[in-house]
């Protein structure tokens, strides 16, 4: 049966195939173009028109949408589709002479900023081979280009490189004081061809993403300042205004993102989601924004839908008129829609994303490294059975991997030979200041690295920081596991505990602590403490939030100090020495760590797009806050 919306949509299709036939006719007027000819482009045009219909027709799923957004998500998809198969045939080619696509990348790098101050003072114009370049260029950190990146904020063109940067990028801050780094057109050209892989790969492995439904896209408008050169200086991510051309593919209308509250925002995310019963995809950076969007709607889920039943938006949003007027009228009564809201939500908040949308196909987000608590817990409560594809490998200096493997739960992603020219530096060598790299061809499968990487807006065999490991090949390209930020790594005695050493020992301990499922944690050096870290022999203060349990037992505290000792012959040889003292576990109060994180953002002007939970506390009043919310 055809329904009413669809014979809309076929009335427009034969209005755009009457108008090609005219347009036809027309042409053929002008060109003289003989008259069967003309017929036959007519008939064919027609013919056309019906199998994209079908097509069309075929991939819809839910209500009320207008024929220029179906139609612009459906040549969006088929245009991106054509451009993923397109990139990731030049990968696979990429992959097969990986030192050559590497040195090409490199050389091309050098050559277009040879005439800057930086490239003549590293005499890039003379560099003809990785070789010459790893001998003549040292291995550097932020310290290298502080002072240069100033000099660009302030108005001096052509430092470091010959482009004037799109934006000053801060990093995220989890492993000290956030960097300001430069980012170009050419950064984000190497990220968007690695989204058309990652959606390329994903439509391959989750078919049904590729249906014609609305996206619910967890992400916000950032505060942005100015240089003195009036370059903007924020985020390196996603935002509504670099994505405006596709906000019509979203649940939340494009008024919602002139709203400077995160969480005003967030209400407004939620709102429009619950309107849409056909939501196919959750979408957001990183899982831990997913997370608290969901702990959000447990808490306020009895207003969302009596807004969605009297069609208002509540007046606690602190909305300016012409926002409120614009987003209200999007607004209907919708009493049905609210009753069927209101049944799940009496059934509990266990699987309840596949309730609310019940053709939910796929939540795309980063799950692994410091985001990986937050994907398993949403993976067993709010949306269980619902798959989850963590696409790349990225941070503010570009995008470094991408993950080919959407169904595997374990991430692995694959390096872009064309988007940085990476150094690999062995786990051993970490305390080196100039210490000798590898090469991509080089490195070997089981072993961890620190990446170095030269990209496209003015770093140069810079460390970024991040350990991985090698988990394999393909073809001649590695394949990494991202494992821990180096500069979150807890050494109190130079023992050195990874992040994914220290939370793997955690999540064994609580699960021998009988009802407590873990929400989140961080990590404290008694020395940053002073006096109020309880202790003499230097230790480790560690603050977890949990779920079930109201207190922990001296035993169970201690139960996470034996656990870490058994994963950790050093920091074990540390205790039994008596070289370090006791770890001392703080349970805090539920929501302290969202409290923490707005209190983070608001430090760092980070944005909630690219937000990472610190797991080493680095600054002395954000322990002294967790301290201030112990319950036990």
């Amino acid at each position: 049966m055809v329904t009413q919306r669809q014979k809309s949509i076929l009335s427009a299709l034969v209005f755009v195939i009457v108008s090609i036939v005219i347009a036809i006719g027309k042409t053929q007027e002008l060109l003289s173009m003989p008259s069967p000819l003309a017929s036959t482009l007519g008939i064919l045009s027609i013919g056309g028109m019906t199998l994209l219909w079908r097509d069309i027709s075929s991939k819809i799923k839910g209500q009320n949408r207008t024929l220029s957004s179906l139609l612009s998500q459906y040549f969006a998809v088929k245009f991106v589709g054509w451009l993923g198969k397109r990139q990731r045939s030049q990968l696979e080619a990429d992959t097969l002479n990986v030192r050559q696509v590497q040195e090409e990348t490199l050389l091309k790098r050098l050559r277009k900023n040879a005439q800057t101050y930086y490239g003549k003072q590293y005499d890039f114009s003379s560099i003809k081979d990785c070789e010459t370049f790893c001998l003549r260029h040292p291995v550097t950190t932020y310290e290298h280009y502080r002072e240069l990146v100033k000099r660009i904020a302030l108005g001096e063109d052509k430092v470091i490189i010959a482009d004037k940067p799109l934006i000053l990028a801060l990093t995220s801050g989890t492993s000290g004081a956030s960097a300001m780094l430069l980012s170009t057109k050419d950064t984000n050209t190497e990220f968007l061809r690695g989204v058309a892989v990652c959606l390329d790969a994903m439509w391959g492995a989750f078919p049904a993403s590729e249906s014609l439904q609305r996206t619910t896209k967890l992400f916000y408008t950032p505060t942005f300042r100015q240089s003195e050169a009036g370059i903007p200086i924020g985020p390196n991510s996603s935002t509504p205004a670099s994505s405006r051309h596709m906000l019509n593919l979203y649940t939340t209308p494009a008024p919602a993102f002139q709203v400077p509250s995160e969480k005003d925002t967030l209400y407004l995310h939620l709102l429009f989601a619950l309107k849409d019963p056909s939501v196919g995809t959750l979408e957001s950076n990183f899982a831990s924004t997913v997370f608290y969007a969901f702990s959000a709607l447990q808490d306020c889920w009895q207003e969302l839908v009596e807004d969605i039943e009297l069609g208002h938006i509540s007046q606690k949003l602190a909305l300016e008129s012409a926002v409120r007027t614009s987003l209200e009228s999007l607004m209907k009564p919708d009493p049905g829609r609210a009753s069927e809201l209101r049944a799940q939500f009496h059934q509990g908040f266990l699987g309840i994303a596949k309730r609310l949308w019940p053709q939910l196909n796929l939540v795309l987000t980063v799950d692994s490294g410091s985001n990986q608590i937050y994907g398993e817990m949403l993976r067993d409560h709010y949306c269980q059975g619902v798959p989850f594809y963590s696409p790349f490998y990225a941070a503010t200096e570009g995008l470094i991997g991408v993950n080919l493997w959407p169904e595997e739960q374990h991430r692995r992603y694959l390096l872009c030979p064309r988007s940085m020219f990476c150094e690999f530096l062995p786990e051993a060598n970490l305390d080196q200041e100039q210490p000798k790299t590898l090469l991509m061809d080089q490195v070997e499968e089981g072993h961890n690295y620190e990446l170095v990487v030269t990209n496209a807006s003015g770093l140069f065999r810079y460390r970024i920081g991040d350990i991985v490991k090698v988990v394999g090949f393909h073809n001649q390209c590695p394949v990494v596991e991202f494992k821990y930020r180096r500069g979150q790594m807890l050494s109190v005695r130079g023992e050195k505990i990874s992040e994914a050493v220290f939370l793997g020992a955690l999540k064994k301990a609580v699960e021998q602590w009988p009802g407590a499922k873990l929400l989140d944690y961080s990590c404290a050096e008694s020395g940053l403490l002073g006096d109020s870290s309880g202790g003499s022999d230097p230790h480790y203060q560690v603050f977890v939030e949990l779920k079930g349990v109201r207190n922990i037992s001296e035993e169970q505290r201690y139960k996470l100090d034996q656990c870490l000792q058994e994963d950790s012959a050093v920091y074990k040889s540390f205790r039994l020495k008596g070289s370090i003292g006791p770890m001392r576990v703080h349970l805090v109060a539920g929501g302290a760590f969202n409290e923490l994180r707005k209190q983070m953002m608001s430090f760092s002007n980070t944005s909630p797009n690219t937000f990472k939970m610190h797991r080493l506390l680095r600054r002395k009043e954000y322990a002294d806050f967790l301290l201030g919310k112990t319950v036990s």
